[in-house]
């Protein structure tokens, strides 16, 4: 991450200043760049606020960018001397988040402040003789009761206690994300952030203990009791109107995360951009199922294995298309889209997939899916794919149209392996009905980039490898 430190003078007549100037060094924290294809990201929480210590090293803030979410450090021991942008602002690369002062005038630390963080926003005293005297200055007083009170970019985003059966609003994308993935109720975790928030750091410490236990035989940790005044998130039916007709439900409506709105964007953005086609086959998986079993592996690592070949086979379709410029790249960098619940999904990359074994596929894809859904994943984890597969059919599906992950020219859809009765010939060329593991492979494709007769022969090239398969 980037920092400027810089020296501000301050004026003489500055009541905070005493009788004579004194030079104060700030820090800048800035937006860090995450990756040469990242221009922006956006701020999802402060973890400080002005007047609050903060170490070096130390959150301050967390970040988001359409790749991955990521902890912004403090570049300086000190104290939060002024915070610029706001939550769910989006700024670019390099812009300045916020201002730590590192000199005298920051003061030390209470031992509290570096304990457990400050129960109360500290001010200076020339910040509190500014506020009175600002409240004596003519036709200037507090707002009245129930005004709105603008929330410059200057000023500290609220960090206020949610109202009860709202805390969920409270816990950064990251640390719901991990949540989630992991099956953890939040409500049991105890925070070490500012006022008990709960860090990734916490929930995944929580994970390490209770996975601890579990191989230990250890029983797992009573679950708390909600409090008291928590709200049900079940309510009563609402009684039919005068009328006799039930009244209409509105629902509720929600703002898009950051992740959606990402996904969104991508999404409508290669719609627009690319001619889509898909062409789909049906492969006979007997030769993988029996090599699966055997090593008690997933049919995914396999396909890739087999994606690699008909690419090596087919390079036009391991592409990228830019413009009026057509890459055919060397190496098989697979991006592989993995599910991260209702927040979305992410595509890390396999970089030079074609050098591993389908056993090393499978550690690669194990360890990339656990740091996705850890929040883990960094921007080279998730750049420079040349070939996309997705997974649905673990959930059970038999046919989807994907879309391609741009600028990559196709993407492979496996489906469902199921059971199915299925003509088969011997050798005699007699046929007969046999119960087979079949899976529809569907390949969506840029008519930009390629013809349908290349779709079908790198198709067909694959579903020989799977139905041939030999490691």
């Amino acid at each position: 991450m980037t920092s400027g430190r810089r020296a501000v003078s301050s004026s003489p007549t500055d009541p905070g200043n005493g009788a004579a100037a004194a030079a104060r060094s700030l820090v800048d924290v800035t937006m860090p760049q995450m990756g040469v294809s990242v221009a922006e990201g956006t701020l999802v929480a402060w973890h400080k606020r002005v007047g609050d210590w903060v170490e070096a090293e130390e959150t301050i803030c967390e970040i988001s960018t359409d790749k991955v979410d990521s902890d912004v450090p403090a570049p300086a021991s000190g104290r939060v001397a002024e915070i610029l942008v706001e939550l769910e602002q989006t700024v670019p690369v390099g812009s300045v988040l916020a201002r730590i002062a590192t000199d005298a005038l920051a003061g030390q630390p209470h031992p509290d402040e570096r304990m457990d963080g400050p129960e109360q926003e500290p001010a200076s005293q020339g910040a509190e003789q500014r506020a009175h005297e600002r409240s004596d200055a003519p036709g200037e007083g507090p707002p009245p009761a129930g005004a709105d009170r603008p929330t410059g970019s200057r000023g500290a985003p609220s960090l206020q206690p949610a109202p009860a059966g709202d805390e969920r609003r409270h816990y950064s994308p990251v640390v719901q994300r991990i949540a989630e993935s992991e099956g953890v109720d939040l409500a049991q975790v105890a925070g070490s952030g500012r006022r008990g928030r709960v860090t990734k750091h916490d929930v995944l410490a929580f994970v390490a203990r209770r996975r601890s236990k579990r191989e230990l035989g250890e029983p797992a940790e009573e679950p708390r009791e909600p409090p008291l005044h928590s709200e049900s998130p079940y309510r009563e039916p609402l009684a039919p109107s005068a009328s006799g007709r039930a009244p209409s439900n509105t629902g509720e409506s929600e703002r898009l995360s950051r992740m959606r709105r990402s996904i969104a964007e991508h999404m409508l953005r290669s719609l627009r951009t690319a001619a889509h086609c898909t062409s789909i086959v049906e492969a006979d998986f007997s030769a993988v199922e029996a090599a699966r079993e055997a090593l008690g592996l997933t049919y995914l690592p396999f396909v890739a294995r087999c994606v690699i070949g008909a690419l090596r086979a087919h390079p036009e379709l391991n592409a990228t298309l830019e413009g009026e410029s057509l890459t055919l790249h060397q190496a098989v960098n697979l991006g592989i889209a993995i599910s991260l619940g209702r927040d979305g999904l992410i595509v890390p990359v396999i970089h030079d997939a074609h050098e591993l074994s389908h056993e090393g596929l499978a550690r690669r894809i194990s360890e990339l899916s656990r740091r996705a859904r850890a929040g883990e994943l960094s921007v080279d984890d998730v750049r420079g794919g040349t070939f996309t597969i997705t997974n649905p059919g673990s959930f059970g599906t038999l046919a989807s149209t994907p879309i391609i992950n741009q600028p990559q020219v196709a993407i492979l859809d496996l489906e469902a392996v199921v059971k199915r009765p299925v003509v088969v010939s011997d050798e005699a060329g007699r046929d007969s009905i046999a119960i087979r593991p079949m899976a529809y492979l569907c390949l969506s494709w840029d008519h930009r980039a390629l013809d349908g007769a290349l779709a079908a022969q790198f198709l067909a090239t694959l579903r020989e490898r799977i139905e041939g398969w030999s490691a």
